[in-house]
């Protein structure tokens, strides 16, 4: 019985289209001459082979191509919803009503732009810290780390800028919150608060500038920021290596097996955007962007609150002086996060979800004490704690600022001592419990602000929750 001859492997895209080239080395045909011009758009963005393990879906989740994706999204239904707006009050609202109503696809259009620009805040913070905690923002990445920073800042101006532009009741009083915070700012804060409106109130001058600077300024820095991050993330060897804690602590090399671009990455990721689009095309159809009666000045609603994605920094300012609680909080805090890649560079936990079995104890531990921590806090506050009743003659900044500040540092500086000697914690893992911490803490009073605060921004817990 003679052996069977071994199946002829398919000839690759590559080699099917050598097979139809010119003497020249030019496809003899259009679509050969299509798939070129495909390919090498696509090796423009991506090498030609990626290591195996960076393909895993459990690593990055395809968080940075969905940003992308939705930036796209964003982009295109922009266009339309551009051409059928008039950046003035009221025609602004009348425009909206009419897009609604009367252009074809136009409340659909509406409606894929609003919640892409809502969900790209969450896709972008879950891909920083994705980032931050498998360590991928070490040398020889630190400059792309502090590039993401910076989108996500200019993702959030571009979400507050948009959400003015339906000028209805629910737009015109949340930037009227959102704009008071900046005026916080010492020296410059009424004055950059009035640049930014335009006069000394959300106005008709406050949409123009809004409108500008979201359908121009903003889209072109976030588009040349995002192009050179992809550019960077080849510069600096391409993604971070996934590795598991065996591998990590073993310090033993790993050999990585490289795949093609074409098709093992992009077969995946063009799956995984038309699933997204497709699942958020079904969202938009059955979930309306919201839009509430026209904006009326004189008539404010009870409780006027700050977009989503600030009612953590409005929650603080009814717990803290304007000046601690809007902007020496969040300024250390952001400050921390871009120094991060200058005081934490150990290399050698860098793509390790966690960077230890210790580290995801740690984790687990911070998140814990903050979920029962800052919700104690909240209710002390609320209920039991006047800084400034039982300190009448002191400033506010002090009584109602500066003492609460050090009244949670404290308990946070002792907590960190306390991991560092009773877990042997290292730099990097006492990192990882103290971000982990402010976040989760965060997180819950972005929550408590937008469920739990109704007339007058009073706590409205389970037990005195309105029946209507």
């Amino acid at each position: 019985m003679t052996d069977e001859l071994p199946p002829t492997p398919e000839p690759s895209i590559f080699e099917r289209m050598r097979t139809r080239l010119t003497p020249d080395g030019v496809p003899s045909d259009d679509r050969g001459r299509m798939r070129m011009v495909v390919d090498s758009l696509i090796l423009h963005l991506h090498p030609t082979k990626i290591p195996d393990r960076t393909l895993r879906w459990t690593y990055t989740w395809g968080l940075g191509g969905l940003a992308a994706v939705l930036m796209m999204v964003l982009a295109l239904t922009g266009v339309v919803l551009l051409n059928n707006y008039t950046p003035a009050a009221p025609q602004a609202y009348l425009d909206i009503l009419e897009l609604n109503s009367n252009v074809w696809f136009g409340e659909l259009m509406r409606n894929l732009h609003h919640w892409s620009a809502n969900l790209l805040i969450i896709v972008a913070v879950l891909h920083l810290i994705r980032v931050f905690i498998t360590g991928a923002y070490r040398p020889p990445r630190e400059l792309n780390w502090l590039l993401g920073m910076l989108m996500l800042i200019l993702v959030l101006a571009s979400n507050f800028t948009g959400y003015l532009l339906p000028w209805d009741q629910l737009a015109y009083w949340a930037i009227t919150v959102g704009t008071s915070i900046i005026s916080y700012l010492p020296i410059i804060g009424n004055w950059l608060t009035r640049l930014i409106l335009g006069g000394p109130e959300v106005g008709p001058n406050t949409l123009l500038n809004f409108y500008s600077m979201h359908i121009a300024l903003i889209p072109l820095a976030i588009f040349g920021i995002m192009s050179y991050h992809f550019w960077r993330v080849r510069k600096d060897g391409g993604l971070s290596i996934p590795k598991s804690l065996d591998e990590s602590e073993s310090g033993a090399e790993i050999k990585l097996e490289r795949l093609t671009t074409i098709p093992n990455l992009v077969q995946k990721e063009l799956i995984y955007a038309i699933a997204w689009v497709a699942a958020l095309l079904i969202f938009a159809m059955l979930v309306p962007a919201p839009l509430e009666s026209i904006a009326n000045p004189d008539l404010s609603p009870n409780p006027a609150k700050a977009p989503w994605y600030f009612m953590g920094l409005q929650e603080m300012l009814l717990h803290f002086h304007p000046l601690v609680g809007a902007i020496l909080i969040p300024g250390l805090v952001i400050l921390g996060i871009f120094l991060l890649p200058f005081f934490d560079l150990n290399p050698r936990n860098v793509g390790v979800y966690f960077r230890s079995r210790r580290g995801r104890a740690l984790t687990l531990l911070a998140a814990g004490i903050a979920l029962i921590a800052t919700p104690a806090w909240v209710l002390l506050d609320e209920y039991l704690l006047d800084w400034t009743g039982w300190l009448p003659s002191w400033p506010s900044l002090i009584s109602n600022g500066l003492i609460p500040l050090l009244v949670i540092t404290i308990p946070l500086i002792l907590l960190d001592d306390w991991v560092r000697k009773s877990f042997q914690a290292d730099t990097e893992e006492r990192v990882l419990f103290i971000a982990t911490f402010i976040f989760t803490a965060f997180i819950i009073l972005t929550i408590t602000g937008i469920f739990f605060r109704g007339p007058g921004m009073a706590l409205y817990l389970p037990w005195n929750m309105p029946t209507h």
